[in-house]
């Protein structure tokens, strides 16, 4: 076996790769440019670059955007769906919802699958799982052999009540299976047996027009890598907060849809455990947009109810992650009104900001930053330079028409894009029932540390956590997580009627299916955890909560006692006197990963060695410009601590530290931000 703890974050425009040395406790990180055309060569040349040699690899894992940008680009392959009679058109008539509730103009993006793609057969299953009508198997096969005269690629199959008794569907996968040999094929009742025929057809329909794709994608990956000497599991990490390894991915291929952005999640929950903080709100501020999370009690929030593209839900289990248009490329523009705007628009990787010298014109957040001297002229430890003159240009497009001073239209920008971020920070704190107060925030992503002082500021947040390499820090999360499947399944009755015999045979059954896919994955029985959820809600109501309970079941009493007190966090409401019922249960299975000890440092060194010297850098609560110490990170000694105004540099991200606030480093090489309001005076 290897020595090397090899993570890869792949991004619309770099692929990260954060080494950790097992042997030596060391960690090493490098960054390359994407191969969107072929993301297997883009971590490939990422490895390479990190000087680590790939049959010296015991552990390689990786979040991926290929799931991603195939449902948002529609580069999808010629997909099937079959339905019952009669419900053809279940995945183009949704909930009849649309994002923009008040815009008559706007448009739900068209289906994953065109109508003249969608077919019906006759079948019939009712709401209690009798067959009322057998699968036609003469009409099946004679749609089996239109498809095939089409060149159908893969095949999404959903039946209605098929989450009850899926016995119509297998064998239509069956008859399927006989005609087209190595045709991709999903039936709902396998991907996500649970009610509500929108939610499990979309869901399937996703999984099958992803099928193809990540599979030959993870076979490519797969293949290059042992072609090399890797002799592990290539594990790809998933909405859920775990990783599935190549063998899994094929069956829950929807899982990858959002494989990247939960990566920054984990690491930032990780990070702040290490901090000693149970509560936390992870801001991952890349170039285009923010993702924002937030853990409680050492728990991650999860959903069941996400999606790609509004309209088609996906509904496997995934953390919850609110994203927002802003980020270092976010345009700056004024609306028909006259109001300054920021985002949702960007400028992307390309043209890229103007002071990037690519041939951007347009005001940007980075273009802003450099402005006001936050950021420097030389990134990426001098292999980029900023144009300050350039971004000084764009920044004029907003100046001139608000009669502002360049430094001003910059700093109304920023605290446009500030103010943007702090809402989504309150919707997914405050709107959720908790205090922002009670938690740290940890920001990461080239731009986090640029906007989390001021952002915890506006909060009141009282700690700032800035992890050792914030660009890296998504891919760090990657080595940090286990192999998890989720089972569920529709359970509806009333808490008072349930059979505690029968619902503790109904989990013994959920968990065995899940023990199943864990030894399929290699994983050793020692290494297996498996814990149970209840959903449950008051009687008449829509929304569910899970609630943990225990192996084996013996009583629901302190279950729903936690949920009236979980319901009054969330909702503002609870009534014990109130009936309530089962919706679902769920089994989360996990198979413990080896993970690596982050080293801890010893203080050393010297802080005049960290300073590269001073600039003046524009802060609207010291009136202006002030003079501003810059250090050099890799050079903060552990337990040094300093005051602001100060800007520390690093290779993949800038750190400001505004006026009244206090950096310390932690033996973790984390960077901790304390503000203290009669420090901003002095």
């Amino acid at each position: 076996m290897g020595k090397y703890h090899v993570a890869v974050d792949v991004g619309g425009t770099f692929t990260d790769v954060f080494v950790f040395d097992e042997e030596k406790g060391e960690i090493a990180v490098t960054k390359v440019s994407s191969t969107p055309d072929n993301p297997a060569r883009g971590i490939l040349e990422g490895i390479k670059n990190s000087a680590v040699p790939i049959s010296e690899i015991s552990l390689f894992s990786h979040g991926t955007t290929v799931g991603t940008n195939a449902l948002i680009t529609r580069r999808l392959p010629k997909t099937a769906f079959i339905a019952s009679r009669g419900f053809r058109d279940v995945p183009e008539i949704r909930r009849g919802t649309k994002l923009e509730l008040w815009d008559a103009y706007e448009d739900v993006a068209p289906p994953y699958i065109r109508r003249r793609d969608r077919f019906e057969v006759t079948e019939r299953t009712d709401y209690s799982g009798n067959i009322i009508t057998p699968l036609d198997e003469q009409e099946a096969r004679e749609l089996a052999r239109i498809l095939k005269r089409r060149g159908v690629e893969s095949i999404a199959i959903g039946f209605m009540n098929a989450y009850v008794n899926g016995t119509n569907e297998q064998r239509m996968k069956e008859i399927l299976q006989e005609e087209m040999p190595g045709v991709y094929i999903c039936t709902s009742s396998e991907t996500l047996p649970e009610i509500f025929e929108h939610e499990r057809m979309s869901t399937t329909i996703v999984n099958a027009v992803l099928g193809p794709i990540v599979s030959n994608y993870i076979q490519e990956l797969s293949d290059s890598l042992r072609k090399d000497g890797y002799k592990g599991d290539v594990l790809v990490l998933h909405s859920g907060g775990g990783v599935m390894t190549s063998e899994t991915v094929p069956r829950y291929a929807a899982r990858l849809a959002s494989s990247g952005i939960a990566a920054g999640a984990i690491a930032s929950a990780h990070i702040a455990k290490l901090c000693g903080f149970q509560n936390a709100i992870g801001l991952d501020m890349g170039g285009t947009s923010t993702d924002i999370s937030l853990m409680y009690n050492g728990e991650l929030r999860v959903t069941n109810d996400w999606y790609i593209e509004y309209g088609y839900p996906i509904g496997f289990p995934s953390i919850e992650i609110l994203t927002i248009g802003a980020g270092g490329g976010s345009l700056a523009w004024i609306d028909d009104g006259g109001s300054l705007r920021n985002g949702p628009q960007s400028a992307g990787a390309t043209p890229g900001p103007a002071c990037y010298q690519r041939g951007g014109t347009e005001p940007t957040n980075s273009d802003a930053n450099v402005l006001l001297g936050r950021l420097g002229t030389e990134l990426l430890d001098g292999k980029m330079t900023l144009d300050k003159e350039k971004a000084r240009e764009a920044i004029r497009k907003i100046a001139e028409p608000f009669g502002y001073t360049e430094a001003e239209a910059a700093n109304a920008i920023i605290k446009v894009a500030n103010a943007n971020m702090c809402d989504a920070l309150r919707l997914i704190s405050v709107r959720r029932g908790y205090d922002p107060r009670d938690f740290a925030l940890v920001v990461f992503g080239g731009a986090g540390a640029l906007h989390g002082a001021h952002l915890a500021k506006e909060l009141e947040i009282p700690t700032v956590i800035v992890p050792p390499h914030p660009g890296i820090t998504s891919a760090m999360g990657c080595l940090l997580v286990d192999v998890r499947h989720d089972i569920s399944k529709t359970y509806l009755m009333n808490i008072q009627d349930v059979s505690l015999t029968e619902l503790e045979q109904t989990y013994v059954n959920m968990e065995q299916e899940a023990a199943k896919l864990l030894e399929e994955e290699g994983v050793p029985q020692e290494n297996t955890q498996l814990i149970r959820y209840i959903d449950m809600r008051y009687t008449g109501q829509w929304r569910s909560l899970s609630i943990p309970v225990s192996r084996p079941i013996h009583s629901l009493k302190e279950a729903l006692e936690r949920f009236h007190r979980e319901h009054e966090r969330e909702f503002a409401f609870s009534n014990p006197e109130q009936g309530v019922e089962i919706y679902g249960l769920r089994v989360a299975a996990t198979g413990i990963v080896p993970k690596p000890d982050l080293p801890m440092e010893q203080p050393k060194g010297n802080m005049n060695d960290a300073i590269r010297g001073k600039r003046d850098v524009y802060f609207e609560e010291s009136g202006g410009f002030v003079e501003a110490t810059i250090y050099n990170r890799s050079l903060l000694p552990v337990g040094s601590t300093f005051q602001g105004p100060a800007i520390v540099e690093q290779m993949d991200s800038t750190v400001v530290i505004p006026p009244g606030f206090t950096a310390e480093v932690d033996p973790y090489k984390n960077l901790l931000l304390t503000y203290k309001k009669d420090m901003e005076a002095k």
